[in-house]
Parts: C-alpha cells; structure tokens; sequence
C-alpha cells in the first residue's frame, strides 16, 4: 500500500518552486504510508504525489508512474492492489500497451489510458487513485467498492486538494482545520462511525466508495460505477454453499500475491481460520515456505477475562488448534496495558480522528509488531456484516430498534455531555437523519417479507457503516505501521452473491453464519468451524481502566481543555469515572463500554488540541 496525495488547478500554473514545496510538504504527512520511496510530479495543472510501500517489483515500480501518450504525459499516484492484474494485464497488452514492469501501478495506468472512466468498473481489489491525462487535460480520481482504501479531499478557492489522510490536506495553504456543527455532531453522536462522504472538518469530503471524480475545465463530476442489486436468490443450500466455497477460496488465493512476505492474523476464529486454511493449503501446494500467522492477546489477560454474550470464550486454544493443524509460524503477540493506554493519542492521530480507543491503540501496536517482519498481512474482516454475524441480525429488541443497532441507545453519550450543547446541536435528530437517509438508498427487493427486507436493511447499515467503521481503523493502524492488511471477505464477487443469501440460508438452522461453516466444512477442525463468534480480543485488566480514569482527570483538571465546554464535568466525575468495572451493555459495538467511553473523552480531548480545534 502507499500514500497518494496532491492537487489541480486549472485557473494558474502550477510551475513554481512553492507548488513543489507545497506538495512535498503534504507528502511528508504520509511517510508512514510508503517508507521505500518517495515521488513528485509537477505539471502545468496539478501536482501528483507519492509515498510508497513496495509489495510487487520493488525495484521498477517508482510513482508517480508516468507514460507519453501522443506526445502528452499520463500520470498516475495510486495506492491499493489489483487482485486481477494478471488477466488485465493480458487484456491490455491485446489492446496494445506496452509493459515495463510486473507491478499492478503498470496495469491500472494503462486500463485508465485505454479505458478511461471504463476501467473502474473492471477492477477487482482494493485502490484508491489520481490520474492526470494530458490528453484531454483532466484528473480522474477513483476509490474502491466498499472504501478499503481511503480518498479525502477539499476545495480551496477553485483548486482540488486530495490525500489518502485528512493530516496531509491541511499543509495546503490557506486550508485549516476547522470544526463545525457538523463535525461536531459526528464526533459526539455517531463516532467512532463517520457518514460516509463526510471528512468531519468543515469544507472537507470523502470520495465515496465505488466512486469516480473527473475533474476538467468545466468543473467537477463524480458518479458511482457499481451498486449492489438485490434479486432473488435461486439456488439450493448445496449450490449456495458451494458457491460460497469458490468465491471466497477463489478470493484468499488472488490475495496472496505478493513479492514481500506476508502472513495471517489468526484468532482462531471462524473467519481467520478460513483464511489461514486456504493460505497454508496453497503454500504447501505451491512449495513455499511455512506460512506465518500472528494472535493477540494481552499480558495477563487471563486473570481478568469475563466471559459474556459477546465474547464467550478465550482464542488462544484455537489458534494453536489451527497452527497444528496446519502447520503455520505461529506467534502470539502481547500487548502491556501501560502501552494500550499510551498509544490512545497516537492511534487518534494515524486516523486524524478520535476513534475506537483501545481497539484502535492495542491494533496499532500488533501492527508495529508484525510490520517488523512482514509487509503484507491478511485478515478476517468484514465477514460478519457480509454473512449476518452480528447479534443486531438475531436478537429481536436490536434488530428492531429503529436506529443503528450497534448504538440503539444515545442516553450514554447524553448523560456526559453539556446538555445545552445537546439540544443546540439536535444530536439525537442529527442521528435519525442520517440513518433515515441510509435506508432510503437500501436496494429493496420486491415482495420481500417484512422479517427478511429489515434483515437487508440491517446488512445494508452494517456494511455502510459498521463496516466502513472497521475498515478505517484497519488501514490507518495499519498503514501507520507500514504494514499492508488485505480483507478477502471484501471480495466484491462474494459479497454481490451473499448479500441475496436468504437469512434462512445464511442462518440455517438458527445458526448465524451456518453458510460459511457449510463452506468451511473439511478445511477446518470441526472444533474451530462450530466455535461461537468471539469479537476482537479486549482487556479487563483493572489497570487500563485507572489509567484512562486518571488520564481523563488530568484533562478536565486542566482549565484550558478543549473538551470542556462539551462535557458535563459533574455527571463525569461522580458517574462515569466512579463507575468501576463497567463492562456492561455497550455504547458502540460489541467492546466500547465504561473504560472505552473514557478513552474515547481523551482521544477527542487530543484530537482538539492537535488540530487546534474549539467551539
């Protein structure tokens, strides 16, 4: 993966040494994305560039990636892979490209010269790009199907400023962080979710997924260029799993290319487990070393497990199940609770946005862990929102609450917070807003019963934004490691075919995900393929909880805080922070409870003071 960055501006020319120093001082943002290699193009409208974390043909695939094309230059900055660059790559030399180099950046180039806003759609895998056709003196920007790559952007007096991070936009003169109604809305109501287009800084927009920007001289144009349909599901249980089988085997497979060394996050869970089954299979067949896997835990986090409805059990003994099983590297990576606290500011600022607290911190330091040995890794995410593995698609007061199920309830932000900047801000409206104008862009199927069309409803949130949620904290802990983190069960291939699954297929038997098992039947011990769901590891350990109390006492002890016009420092102190071993019903989720409310107060504090953001 890379970091991408740079702007246009049709009204000036760019040549002058400030428009280099400018977008060198954005790329400069983005060094932890792209560590191997730096690069900048100036033309005569736009500024392209680059940071690069090399997986294929290291040596011959330098960006920006330049190609003349009847005496103009074709320009490319892109971070992401192409799972199907070997099939394009044939495809377009028939066409007639001429091919240098044996990296995905050569493909995509050359499907954007020959295919132009066609070649979006012919893509398979994850990217988000700008390309300058100096043939028709146009930038044409794209992002991925469902946003695993990201793509920001903003408007400063007629020029277009894009980033793969909201930190790079701002070293763009004139172009400050700035926090309005809306962003704040976001950050107290719907975070660590975003809405989808929405960059929180006021003036600042995301290129939406399976989305393209065509930018020219009569100004700018986006459209999307894929959409899930919904349509009957025709076949039997047998074909369906089946079905499932190929696509998702099929998807592993193209994801482990790679000409740097790559491995599994392996929980021992049904996702991961399915992973790592297939990689290992196909490393031994092909003859390759050992695959490697990685599980996290915590240090001494046996002593405080609970187990509960969520997370019902420990992984570790799975894991080691499947390392034996199939005969991995394994390493089980832990984490000290000081440094779970400790990294909370961080994390916040790989993602330029507070965020899931310790899910993010304890993620970004297994990712510095595993970035010490290997660039590429694969992981299980995002097959509970594309199977139905949540609990909000069966327990019947979540799935129907109308509102976003992984927070049917807003009373536990409203209590800490200053009630007059609650009812100023509409808060709770703003909320039903956004999820009213969710399910209005839901694709409904015709005649489907109410039970099944809410069931769609509910995968549709979860993969809008749940999902998207889960996505940007796996990219930004990630790639603030330099480490690239691959998502098979994105594969949009499989995704298109489950998400016209009936629930009674998907769940057969009232077993939620029972497809996937069927799928997984032979690959996995039986053991592992029936195990309950288990969410990403969290501590109890009372240890993190002081000290996220004691670093939110530090912050509202301190008169100049930030966050204190927005909080209600009474019902803190003598509620929330008093409130010891608060693990009860989430207010995010499945593990952001008392101690991560906490957290998230100090990551927003961090987040107002980075940016020098106040009310």
């Amino acid at each position: 993966m890379c970091g991408i960055c740079g702007f246009c501006d049709f009204r000036r020319s760019n040549g002058t040494l400030a428009w280099r120093e400018t977008g060198h001082r954005m790329g400069e943002q983005l060094n932890h994305r792209g560590p191997d290699d730096k690069g900048l193009w100036q033309g005569e409208d736009c500024v392209l560039v680059h940071r690069r974390l090399a997986v294929m043909d290291p040596q011959r695939g330098r960006q920006p990636m330049e190609r003349t094309v009847d005496g103009k230059p074709c320009v490319l900055v892109y971070n992401g892979e192409l799972y199907n660059a070997p099939q394009l790559r044939e495809e377009l030399a028939r066409e007639g490209a001429v091919f240098d180099t044996q990296c995905d950046t050569e493909v995509l180039l050359w499907a954007l010269i020959l295919w132009g806003e066609g070649a979006a759609e012919r893509l398979e895998g994850i990217f988000a790009y700008a390309f300058w056709d100096g043939r028709t003196g146009r930038l044409l920007c794209g992002r991925d199907r469902f946003g695993v790559k990201p793509f920001f952007y903003a408007w400063v007096d007629g020029t277009l400023v894009f980033a793969s991070e909201l930190k790079a936009l701002f070293e763009y003169p004139g172009l400050e962080p700035r926090l309005g109604p809306e962003g704040l809305r976001e950050v107290l109501g719907i975070s660590p979710a975003r809405t989808a287009g929405v960059g929180v800084f006021e003036g600042v927009e995301e290129l939406l997924p399976a989305h393209q920007l065509v930018l020219d001289r009569e100004g700018p144009r986006a459209r999307p260029y894929w959409k899930l349909v919904s349509r009957p599901h025709g076949d039997s249980y047998e074909t369906t799993v089946e079905r499932v089988r190929d696509l998702l085997t099929g998807a592993i497979q193209r994801q482990l290319v790679s000409d740097v060394p790559l491995c599994t996050f392996l929980s021992g869970g049904l996702d991961s487990s399915i992973i790592t089954a297939v990689a290992a299979q196909t490393y031994t067949r092909e003859g390759r070393p050992p695959l490697e896997t990685y599980s996290f835990d915590y240090v001494g986090n046996q002593a405080f497990f609970r187990a509960s409805a969520f997370q019902p059990g420990d992984d570790a003994p799975y894991a080691r199940m499947m390392a034996g099983a199939f005969h991995t590297r394994h390493r089980v990576l832990e984490c000290d609770i000081p440094s779970l606290a400790n990294l909370l500011e961080e994390a916040m600022a790989a993602r330029d946005l507070p965020g899931m607290a310790d899910v993010d911190s304890s993620l970004l330091y297994f990712c510095r862990q595993v970035a010490r040995d290997h660039v590429v890794a694969l992981s299980g995410e995002c097959a509970d929102e594309v199977f139905g593995g949540y609990p909000w698609f069966e327990r019947e007061e979540m799935l129907s609450a109308d509102t976003f199920p992984w927070c049917p309830d807003l009373s536990p932000r409203r209590q800490i917070l200053d009630r007059g900047v609650w009812r100023e801000l509409e808060v709770e409206d703003y909320v039903q807003t956004r999820y009213r104008q969710s399910l209005a862009a839901c694709p409904r199927l015709e005649g489907e019963k109410a039970g099944e069309a809410r069931r769609r409803e509910v995968g549709w949130l979860s993969l809008n934004w749940f999902m998207a949620c889960l996505l940007e904290r796996k990219d930004r802990m990630s790639m603030a490691s330099g480490l690239e983190v691959r998502v098979p069960f994105c594969d949009h291939h499989l995704v298109e075919y489950v998400w016209n699954i009936p629930w009674a297929m998907k769940a057969m038997n009232g077993q939620r995900k029972q497809v996937l098992r069927d799928a997984a039947y032979g690959l996995l011990p039986e053991a592992v393929r029936n195990r309950p769901k288990s969410p990403y590891p969290k501590t109890h350990a009372p240890l993190y909880e002081q000290l996220v109390r004691a670093r939110l006492a530090r912050v509202l002890d301190d008169p100049n805080a930030p966050i204190r016009p927005l909080v209600d420092e009474k019902a803190l102190r003598e509620g929330l922070m008093t409130s010891v071993g608060d693990y009860g019903r989430p207010w995010f989720g499945q593990l952001m409870a008392g101690p991560q409310m906490m957290a998230y107060l100090v990551q927003l504090n961090a987040w107002m003071e980075r940016f020098h953001l106040s009310i």
